[in-house]
């Protein structure tokens, strides 16, 4: 009998040449498409007949978009999580995307999993070390094994499935793009070489020639540092970054290149645009600034960096992790109210709060009046500052 095997299937290049080669090598392939949003209907049902037309026994489709709102989602708007302070962690789906697969080994009883990972970069990490955590399954990664042999991989690629009769998509061939509910990363072409990128590399987010000439104001409502409305109207987590995705990416917001160290050390260049995601950082930080004490949002850094450390570098699920938000999830008791986004196009602030939790002296108004007298500012500068007064005096 074939041995059965769980594949992760994107429809992507990857993923198409895993399931050709694999189905070659005899193994009964059950291939699993994972929706972590950012597409639709129609190409869901062409991934799926792509995976029949190459072979699968079975495919499968899993919804995945209300798990990554709770498990990455949340933690990631109440950290401010950014890796280098500048790359939310959009691909954070491999987590889940992992377990679902992990979950149909068990139900097929089959321990063999197979993923389209190169070795060049994160995602082989976060996919092998996801499983590891999770059970004893045997991985297969046929586009690692494949620079083993070969140096130009993606060219191979497309060359064996030519041969086979097998069509790729013009766009990727020219570039690796990844989409999902948080956003998009493209990466090749103009990109690795350091270049600009050119207009074909635009997906979520218009260009300045396309931008509305009527400026945008949203209204994000959030409770307890979850966001819950947008202009007033209840609306799941999903349907927050569906609906702010579309609208801020039609005014040139959140388009960005980040060039990060991979694992294994490398450079890893990329274009990503993520419109949702900077605003509801954007807002959420807002909020969380002025109904937060001082200590708490200074102390939020810390563990911002170090929960994106881990995300980002494949620690998913060490403990760590779990107890970092824990006391996230303790310091949102208060973060809720409503937070105002403007945009003319490119630049998004946040321009009005409104929360019962806003840290205000009725008597005081910054720079202005305060209830101390001057006084009592000159006594607190003296003992306040009398250790560093003296270190320079002795020193001096």
């Amino acid at each position: 009998m074939s041995k059965k095997l769980v594949l992760a299937f994107s429809g992507g290049l990857d993923t198409t040449y895993c399931l050709h080669t694999l189905v070659k090598q005899g193994y009964e392939i059950h291939s699993v498409f994972v929706n972590a949003g950012g597409i639709n209907d129609d190409e869901i049902a062409s991934i799926e007949a792509r995976a029949y037309e190459l072979g699968a026994y079975k495919h499968y489709s899993f919804d995945i978009k209300n798990e990554i709102w709770k498990q990455f989602v949340t933690p990631l708007v109440w950290s401010h999580a950014r890796m280098n302070n500048e790359y939310p962690l959009l691909c954070s789906d491999r987590y889940m995307i992992v377990r679902k697969c992990l979950q149909l080994c068990d139900v097929l009883n089959t321990d063999i999993f197979a993923h389209g990972c190169t070795a060049m970069g994160n995602d082989q990490f976060r996919f092998d070390q996801t499983v590891k955590s999770i059970g004893d399954y045997s991985i297969i990664a046929p586009i690692r094994d494949l620079q083993a042999k070969v140096s130009a991989v993606r060219d191979y690629e497309i060359e064996e499935l030519s041969k086979a009769g097998i069509e790729v998509a013009s766009q990727h061939k020219a570039y690796s793009i990844n989409e999902n509910m948080l956003g998009v990363t493209i990466s090749g072409g103009k990109i690795d070489e350091f270049q600009q990128p050119d207009d074909s590399s635009y997906l979520w987010v218009k260009q300045r020639k396309d931008w509305p000439q009527k400026p945008l104001t949203i209204k994000i409502g959030f409770e307890k540092g979850e966001a819950v409305s947008l202009n007033g109207e209840q609306l799941s987590g999903v349907q927050i970054i569906e609906e702010l995705n579309q609208q801020l990416g039609q005014y040139g917001v959140g388009r960005h290149i980040y060039t990060g160290d991979v694992s294994i050390g490398l450079k890893g260049r990329i274009v990503f645009e993520c419109p949702a995601i900077d605003g509801l950082l954007i807002a959420h930080q807002a909020l969380q600034d002025t109904v937060n004490s001082k200590f708490q949002n200074q102390f939020n850094s810390v563990i911002s960096n170090r929960w994106a450390e881990l995300v980002y570098n494949g620690y998913f699920h060490d403990p760590h992790k779990t107890d970092l938000e824990a006391y996230l999830s303790s310091s949102q008791s208060y973060v809720t109210g409503e937070v105002t986004l403007y945009t003319e196009g490119g630049n998004l602030i946040a321009t009005a709060i409104d929360s019962d939790y806003i840290v205000q002296d009725e008597n005081t108004v910054y720079a202005q009046s305060a209830p101390w007298s001057p006084e009592d500012a000159l006594g607190f500068i003296k003992l306040a500052g009398q250790a560093t007064t003296l270190v320079n005096k002795v020193r001096r």
